[in-house]
């Protein structure tokens, strides 16, 4: 076992700076036995760490590995098992509990009296021994008291301690002095022996040469201990002489603290004083200023303007504990709020005179702008109340209820100024978009409830067809010829539904002109008294969500803020709805009569909608990109809806009067005036909507027109007797297909391929239809001849056929000589003359296309003749140049 120790602490413990103490070959219990040991070590070094160590030799070789180490302070309990008999089991009380089966009782019994030790030595918390025999303990008791637990890591717990260097070292350098010390260890060790002996002899002799040394130091500490006694009561006598001087001492150290205390309170005092007299002393001049001070002039303003600040920070000081209580600070507090009401009632008079004097001097001046189309500058009248801004925004903090009545007196007189002078101004545009006097318009300016507007608008737009009469008679007009519909149509209320040859350019351009004069004359006026609202007031403008006309009357009412005490700003989204509601209430009468004004241009002629969608689109989209939210933008945006919905009733009415048109069967009936009228649309269309913001509006209306227009003209075209239904199909279509080539229209590429395939085919089919009219005989046998082919008789055995052998084909050839052909022509072209309109010059294009397909049909027989006729030397009576001399002369004569 000696050698197992000495193996473990040089392989495994001296390399980590430990020291091995105890050692015990267990296995656990109640398993296969399998074989370690239970090590007790100490570190080396400070502090001492004690560790039980589980050490197990490896399976690959004959060394030893460390395995698993617990911290000594962790064992809780130690069960021995038995105390009385020998046992070798026992239990170590980790974290979990550890069964252990010693080799002997002797190695366990000395194990655990180690560990008895160590816990004694080092560690503060003692371990619970159980089981264990009283005197195994008693055994490992130190017997002396220089033995305790004092002693530190050189305590030897084993006989056996390993040599450290300087040892080593040493005894080499005796071994090598003595060459014989290996070879005779008796003759070397006889020779330490005589030197061991030499050197105690030496240190008696030095003992005894001491002697009289301490006998003669025993003397000097006597003489210095009575030398000792003479200082003590030398410094008694002193003690007592300074006893009174430190009494004396002590009343002077509290007289200078009492002074000190009194000196610290005095400059105290000094600076509370000098604190509230610097912050609450309001000087002389401003005080006269609050009570007295000029509020018309410059100067005076200015003087006010100081002397409420400094009263605002005299009342805005923050006191410290205790000021509130002192009889001179409240007086002064009342005598601030005193003055602050004076000044505040000075205030708020003054400028409601001066908004009531501002109404007055508006309105003296209405009279130069009622014959112009412009609004008053107020630009003046903002510069001169901007001077109170600063003013205002003291009265804001201080004394909100005032604030709050000045702003609805500003309101009030403001809003019916305004009225006047907004209603003055749509006044002269209306007189100027009919060309009317004053007088005779007065029935246009008059106050009209909502209900009143609305039908008048359902009268102009309704689906009852009120606008000139009845429907009927519209549709018997548009159905006229181009010269009728000029002479008939010249109503002031008809100017929507007339031709572009019919209607005022220079009336409509005088109508966008005046509109977008209106809108350039609003927008600057309203943007200018909301940017004074927000300086003057001293309101935030940020984005806010629109609102509506419910919430200014809610400031009629006195609820502007009226969760907001006196003196208590408003938070930043309710100085924004202020804002908002302040402009709602002050232009009120603008929405009005903006709808007002676009439902006379709607009246004068349905297509001013056109301008004012792209006029009001263009403004609401400058307005929104300065401020989305704000009262101008609120208001246009308003405002389009009503012109969009007027657009998309002017197109509806057109769809409705193109499905109500009834034709004539009297005449024929060339291009639909519904076709005429979307190529009119269209072009003015195009003109109006260049670089517009809304082009997807007109896009949406033109698939909604053009496809109404496809389908009238196919129900027309179906209804028709007297004209056939492939030439108005082909006249119209082809002017659909002109108009949209013109007009370069993105949107309708696909609707302009279908009219001209419409076009083609419906002109191809008449071509076809009319040349069977011609050589009817010679057609009929040849669809004989081809009829025969299709049964299955050869080409060349068709001239066996009794019907249709060479003499019919003759007798047939002969009843269609040169004259008979050109008389036949000349009768086709005459009625294919009767059919075709002149408006679109289809006459040549149809004649040479049947041209082409007498000649096409003219080949065809002559093909037929020569594969079933072979050899016959059957020919017509007429050849291709001759077809062509016929069709020219024919064409040339007419």
């Amino acid at each position: 076992m000696t050698a197992i120790k000495h193996a473990l602490q040089r392989d495994i413990f001296t390399p980590n700076d430990e020291r091995l103490l105890s050692i015990v070959n267990v296995c656990k219990a109640g398993k296969k036995k399998k074989n370690c040991f239970l090590c007790a070590t100490v570190t080396t070094e400070r502090p001492v760490q004690v560790k039980v160590v589980k050490v197990k030799k490896s399976d690959k070789g004959d060394f030893y590995k460390r395995q698993i180490a617990w911290a000594l302070r962790d064992l809780a309990v130690v069960d021995a098992k038995d105390a009385i008999k020998e046992n070798p089991e026992f239990d170590l009380h980790f974290e979990k509990i550890y069964k252990w089966v010693a080799s002997s009782t002797a190695e366990k019994n000395a194990f655990i009296s180690c560990i008895w030790k160590l816990n004694q030595r080092y560690l503060r918390k003692k371990i619970d021994f159980v089981n264990v025999s009283s005197q195994l303990l008693e055994e490992s008791v130190p017997s002396g008291e220089n033995q305790s637990v004092t002693g530190g890591d050189e305590e030897v717990v084993d006989e056996y301690q390993e040599l450290n260097a300087r040892e080593e070292q040493d005894i080499e350098i005796m071994m090598e002095g003595c060459e014989y010390a290996i070879s005779n260890a008796e003759a070397f060790a006889e020779k330490l022996s005589r030197e061991l002996q030499v050197l105690d002899g030496a240190n008696i002799q030095s003992i005894m040469a001491s002697e009289k040394q301490v006998n003669i130091l025993m003397k000097l500490l006597d003489e210095a201990l009575k030398e000792v006694d003479q200082i003590e009561l030398k410094l008694s006598s002193y003690e007592e002489m300074l006893q009174s001087v430190k009494e004396q001492m002590d009343q002077i150290s509290e007289s200078n603290h009492l002074i000190h205390l009194s000196n610290t309170n005095n400059v105290k005092l000094l600076s509370e004083i000098e604190f509230l007299v610097n912050h609450m002393d309001l000087a002389k001049g401003h005080i006269k200023a609050l009570q007295e001070g000029d509020l018309a002039s410059s100067r005076g303003i200015e003087a006010c303007t100081n002397a409420a600040d400094a009263l605002l920070q005299c009342m805005s000081v923050a006191l410290r504990p205790g000021h509130d209580m002192l009889l001179a600070v409240k007086q002064q507090q009342q005598r601030f709020s005193d003055l602050r009401e004076l000044f505040a009632r000075r205030l708020a008079s003054h400028l409601n005179n001066v908004f009531v004097q501002q109404g007055h001097d508006q309105s003296s001046t209405l009279a130069q702008h009622s014959v112009e189309l412009t609004l008053p500058n107020h630009h003046p009248f903002h510069r001169d109340l901007l001077r109170y801004a600063k003013l205002m925004e003291w009265l804001k903090s201080t004394d909100y209820g005032k604030y709050e009545g000045l702003t609805k007196n500003y309101m009030d007189y403001l809003s019916r100024l305004y009225e006047r002078e907004i209603k003055d101004f749509f006044e002269v545009a209306k007189i100027k978009m009919t060309g009317t006097t004053k007088e005779s318009k007065k029935f246009a300016t008059l106050p009209r409830k909502e209900s009143a507007v609305k039908q008048e608008t359902e009268s102009l737009h309704g689906s009852s067809g009120k606008l000139t009469g009845s429907t009927s008679s519209l549709n018997k007009l548009s159905v006229q010829s181009s010269g009728n519909r000029r002479s008939q149509s010249s109503s002031l209320l008809d100017m929507g539904n007339m031709s572009a040859s019919d209607l005022d350019v220079a009336d409509r351009t005088k109508f966008d002109k005046i509109f977008e004069q209106v809108l350039s004359e609003l927008e600057p006026l309203c943007l200018a008294e909301q940017d004074f609202i927000s300086k003057f007031f001293k309101l935030q403008q940020h984005q806010s969500m629109p609102g509506t006309m419910a919430e200014a009357e809610d400031l009629d009412g006195g609820t502007l803020s009226r969760q907001h005490n006196c003196g208590t700003p408003l938070p930043v989204s309710s100085e924004k709805d202020m804002i908002r509601q302040m402009m709602i209430k002050i232009f009120r009468c603008i929405e009005p009569e903006l709808n007002n004004l676009i439902a006379l241009g709607d009246k004068i002629d349905s297509f001013n909608s056109l301008y004012m969608l792209v006029k009001m689109s263009h403004h609401v989209w400058t307005a929104q990109n300065v401020d989305p939210a704000s009262f101008l933008s609120t208001t246009l945006g308003n405002v389009l809806v009503t012109v969009k919905r007027n657009f998309d009733k002017c197109i509806s009415n057109q769809i409705r009067q193109m499905e109500e048109v009834k034709i004539s069967k009297k005449s024929k009936v060339g291009i639909l005036p519904f076709v005429a009228e979307f190529e009119e649309f269209a072009g003015l269309a195009e003109s109006i909507f260049k670089n517009a913001e809304r082009r997807g509006d007109l896009d949406k209306a033109y698939t909604k027109l053009i496809r109404g227009v496809f389908v009238n003209v196919e129900k027309v075209a179906n209804e028709s007797q007297k004209t056939p239904r492939d030439v108005v199909m082909m006249e119209n279509f082809h002017h659909i297909f002109a108009t949209l080539s013109r007009l370069k229209i993105s949107c309708l590429e696909a609707e302009k391929k279908e009219a001209k395939q419409k076009y083609t085919d419906h002109l191809q089919s008449y071509v076809i239809y009319s040349l069977g009219q011609p050589l009817e005989k010679l057609n009929h046998f040849f669809e004989g001849v081809e009829a025969r082919v299709a049964q299955g008789i050869r080409e060349e055995e068709v001239s066996y056929q009794l019907a249709f052998n060479k003499q019919e084909l003759r007798k047939v050839i002969k009843e269609y000589p040169g004259k008979e052909v050109k008389k036949g022509l000349d009768n086709l072209y005459k009625k294919v003359d009767k059919h075709l309109c002149e408006e679109e010059n289809l006459l040549q294009v149809v004649w040479h296309s049947m041209q082409d397909e007498f000649i096409r049909q003219y080949k065809h027989f002559e093909g037929l003749i020569a594969r079933c006729y072979p050899g016959s030397g059957v020919t017509m009576e007429f050849t291709i140049q001759d077809i062509l001399d016929y069709c020219s002369s024919i064409a040339q004569s007419h």
